[in-house]
Order: structure tokens, then C-alpha cells, then sequence
């Protein structure tokens, strides 16, 4: 919690000097824009504005009320982006959801990424050191992976070359933001790992997602003791025994490393009594799946 407090003093001292008008930033040439670009700013909600551009129009009133409930106990965890008008005003470029759940819950401002002129190259710059930075959790390296995409229309291989991580790395930490808010925030405050993260976004609903980081917390499961779980959750029917389970033949084994090093994945190999097997090559998108093709053809 003592992060989430100094982020926010950071956030309140920034919007202070946005606020002064002799030190009015409009460009990121000018004085003290590099204390901008990149970083978490408290905004006023009342100096903020819709985007007329905006090409969803209905919202749907049921989640933005459980996304306002959410962010009245955890507060925004994803901070909107804008882009600067003029003096003291800004229009949002993303986060929409989040900024009318805001208003709903009667919050005075929101935290937000500003994007002003001629900020493109700054701004890929800071978020490209910033994810260099050794002091980051998890979830914080994910959200700059998503601003790359998002805002600099970096795709995961371009993104690879920048930071150079392999791109299944860069996948990895994206796959995280699918968790529920919640979990989020316990892997920001340090209760739980990445390793616990992952293995839980093999579930599919953030009701059972929930029930597992419980579970996670009160009994202090280890991340191998987690994954344990979520395969018994996922497949109750699979065999537990050892006498019902295969080993895998030592060759074999040193062939998954091998494929799954080529592939940048984890690769599944299942082997039957008889000798015979399968092997399953996972993709986490069509981009991930058109990059294994290319490997499979290079590899003729």
C-alpha cells in the first residue's frame, strides 16, 4: 500500500505543476515535460472531456456499476489516457469505462497518462526505460507492454526488438491483465508472485479465479502448489495416481526443451503406453499463431 500512497503524492504534485500557469506544457520540448511523459498525473475529472471520436456510444450499466464498486474499494488500477487541449483541459483518448465509473462513485479526479504534442517518440522512450527498471511489479510491467500497443501501435515482435525480451515473455506479462482486478492488486502489493499469476489465468472464470487466490493467501500455496489446483479445477476427471500417469522417455523429454525453446512456448507432449504421443503448441493470439506457421516453415 506504501507504493500505491507515494504513486499518488507523485501523481497530486505533478497535477500542481500542470496547474501553474507560468509553467504551461504543450509540447514535449518544453520545461519540466519530461516529468510528464510517462508518468501517473492526478486529473481533475472536471477538466476532462469526452472524445466526440469515441466509436462505442452504449455502455452498459450493470458492469460500470460493479466496475464503480470495484474501483471504490481498490481505486483506478489502470489510469485512463488523455491528451492535452489546452491550459488545465484535456480529452480522453482511452478509458472511457473507467472514467464514468469514476464520476459514478463521485470521485473528484482520476489518475491518467497525458499524451501531448510532438510526444510519440518521448513517450515510447520513457515506457521502454521504465520497463527496464528493476523495481517494477508484474502488473506494472504489463500495463507499459499495453500502452506500447495501445498508443505507439507497437506489435509483441517490435516491442521485442525495443526491450529485447523474447516475445513470449512480452506475452506472458499481457496475459496477467486478464486477471480479475483483484488479483491484480494482490500481485502489485506482493501478495502473491507472476508464477501464481499465470497459472491463474488458465481460468476461465474470475469467480473461481477468486476462490484460488483465497485459497492462495489463507493456506500459502506455493506457485507449484497453485498450479496443482488450477489443473484439478480444470480437469476433475484427470487421473491423479502415479501408477495411472506415463513417463515421459528421457529422449523425449530433451526434445520438449528443445521445442519449446524454437517455438518460444511451453510445449504439451503427451505419451500413451503403447509408445505413441501428441504434441500441443500453444498460441496465444492470431499474431502468435501466424509467427509458429512462419517458424514451421522455416524449419523445411
Amino acid at each position: 500500500m506504501a507504493k500505491a500512497t507515494k504513486k499518488q503524492a507523485l501523481g497530486r504534485g505533478l497535477s500542481a505543476l500542470l496547474k501553474d500557469p507560468e509553467n504551461d506544457i504543450n509540447s514535449a520540448s518544453d520545461k519540466n515535460a519530461d516529468k510528464v511523459v510517462g508518468n501517473i498525473v492526478e486529473l481533475d475529472v472536471e477538466d476532462i472531456e469526452l472524445n466526440p471520436f469515441q466509436p462505442r456510444t452504449n455502455f452498459n450499466e450493470e458492469t460500470l456499476r460493479e466496475l464503480a464498486s470495484s474501483i471504490r474499494e481498490l481505486g483506478v488500477i489502470q489510469p485512463i489516457t488523455v491528451r492535452k487541449l489546452a491550459f488545465n483541459k484535456y480529452q480522453l483518448i482511452s478509458g472511457e469505462r473507467r472514467f464514468r465509473a469514476s464520476i459514478l462513485i463521485g470521485n473528484a479526479t482520476i489518475p491518467a497518462y497525458i499524451r501531448i504534442a510532438n510526444d510519440q517518440e518521448s513517450l515510447e522512450m520513457a515506457l521502454v526505460e521504465n520497463i527496464q527498471r528493476h523495481d517494477l511489479d508484474p502488473i506494472e510491467i504489463a500495463l507499459s507492454y499495453q500502452r506500447l500497443i495501445d498508443e505507439i501501435k507497437l506489435t509483441q515482435e517490435q516491442m521485442s526488438e525495443r526491450v529485447g525480451k523474447k516475445r513470449s515473455t512480452i506475452a506472458n506479462y499481457l496475459r496477467l491483465l486478464k486477471l480479475d482486478p483483484i488479483i491484480q492488486t494482490g500481485m502489485r502489493d506482493g501478495f502473491i508472485t507472476m508464477g501464481h499469476g499465470r497459472a491463474m489465468i488458465n481460468i476461465e472464470s474470475q469467480v473461481d479465479q477468486l476462490e484460488v487466490y483465497e485459497k492462495i493467501i489463507s493456506n500459502k500455496l506455493s506457485v507449484r502448489a497453485t498450479e496443482a489446483l488450477v489443473k484439478s479445477l480444470n480437469n476433475p476427471k484427470a487421473p491423479t495416481s502415479i501408477s495411472e500417469t506415463i513417463e515421459i522417455p528421457k529422449p523425449i523429454k530433451k526434445g520438449i526443451a528443445a521445442f519449446s525453446e524454437y517455438f518460444g512456448h511451453k510445449i504439451d507432449v503427451k505419451v500413451a503406453k503403447n509408445g505413441s504421443g501428441k504434441i500441443s503448441i500453444p498460441f496465444h493470439s492470431e499474431e502468435d499463431f501466424n509467427r509458429i506457421i512462419k517458424l514451421i516453415k522455416s524449419a523445411k
